[in-house]
């Protein structure tokens, strides 16, 4: 477990989807590719290594095995066997429905699953793409279900335009969609607990209108307007802070040259989303090569990473 650990994608088609994951990252399926599943503990859903001595195992396996070695002592403590987060790209080619994600105790007692708290990163925007964040007034239980028997949902919800670098924080309940045109990386619990509560009235692959799930959405929506946009100013060769949770802190790394990273102080798993560039990461002196749409996982138990590049952008994520 000495090395940069690669994963194969698990390649997602969507009604919803498109063409982009193929485009912008080499990411290459037949159909509508709508999501780019990159590290996955999600059951049925679990990632295998893709390099090196360990290709072939399960992240799964992989925690069983190394325990706090993998993912460190507190996150395994917390966390058991269970790989803790979830790391996607998403090409929405079309407008996602609306949903909301429920916390971890209605998860856990209805789905027996995390809550599903996540965070955004904009990485390619056409057509005046725009997300759905909120409501775009005073909100309370009686107005909504008002709108919501009315099938006049849409009058209601917040939209905002986005462009390449914004990023945002969707906390459990808050209402969202992503807007047609709109690349990103999303990351998020380990759970695939979704509550659709809109879906622009349009059907399915099999021709039928997409269940929602207003009643179980009901318990879990939070009505109050919430920020989302993270705030961050741009800095070279520096960790830079976009998002910090109790389930994952977010920084983005742009680099314009060569640096060593010093992890002793992380006592946690890293994951590198490759967002721009390319280049190698050399960890113990095995060096593994990395591109733009790549993502990366270095092990609790490295203390040290080189990262040789002349141009390369990251999204650095680990449990604080």
């Amino acid at each position: 477990m000495n090395y940069p650990i690669k994963f194969n994608p698990i390649l997602k088609e969507k009604i919803w989807g498109g063409n982009k994951l193929k485009q912008l990252f080499g990411k290459f399926a037949e159909g509508k590719i709508g999501e780019s599943w990159e590290i996955s503990g999600v059951e049925n859903n679990i990632s295998i290594i893709a390099n090196g001595d360990l290709k072939g195992t399960s992240i799964n396996r992989l925690v069983e095995e190394y325990k706090e070695k993998l993912v460190g002592v507190k996150t395994y403590q917390s966390f058991g066997n269970k790989f803790p987060l979830l790391f996607k790209f998403i090409d929405a080619n079309e407008n996602l429905s609306v949903q909301l994600h429920p916390n971890d105790e209605l998860a856990k007692q209805r789905h027996n699953s995390f809550g599903k708290t996540e965070m955004w990163y904009i990485l390619d925007v056409e057509n005046k793409g725009e997300l759905v964040l909120g409501f775009n007034q005073k909100m309370n239980e009686a107005l909504y279900k008002k709108h919501l028997s009315e099938n006049t949902l849409s009058e209601i919800l917040h939209s905002e335009k986005v462009k390449k670098g914004d990023a945002y924080f969707i906390g459990t309940g808050t209402v969202h969609a992503i807007g047609a045109g709109v690349v990103l990386a999303e990351i998020q619990q380990t759970s695939d607990i979704t509550y659709r509560i809109y879906d622009y009235n349009r059907p399915g692959v099999d021709g039928n209108l997409r269940e929602l799930h207003t009643d179980l959405a009901l318990d879990a929506i939070n009505f109050k307007n919430v920020k989302t946009q993270l705030d961050y100013s741009e800095k070279l060769d520096k960790p830079v802070l976009l998002c910090k949770t109790p389930y994952f802190q977010t920084n983005k790394l742009k680099l314009s040259h060569n640096i060593c990273r010093n992890l002793e102080a992380i006592d946690s798993f890293i994951v590198y989303m490759c967002i721009e560039g390319s280049g190698s990461m050399i960890v113990n002196e095995n060096s593994e090569t990395f591109k733009t749409g790549e993502t990366i996982l270095i092990p609790a138990q490295i203390n040290s990473l080189e990262i040789k590049t002349n141009s390369a952008t990251f999204l650095e994520v680990y449990i604080p």
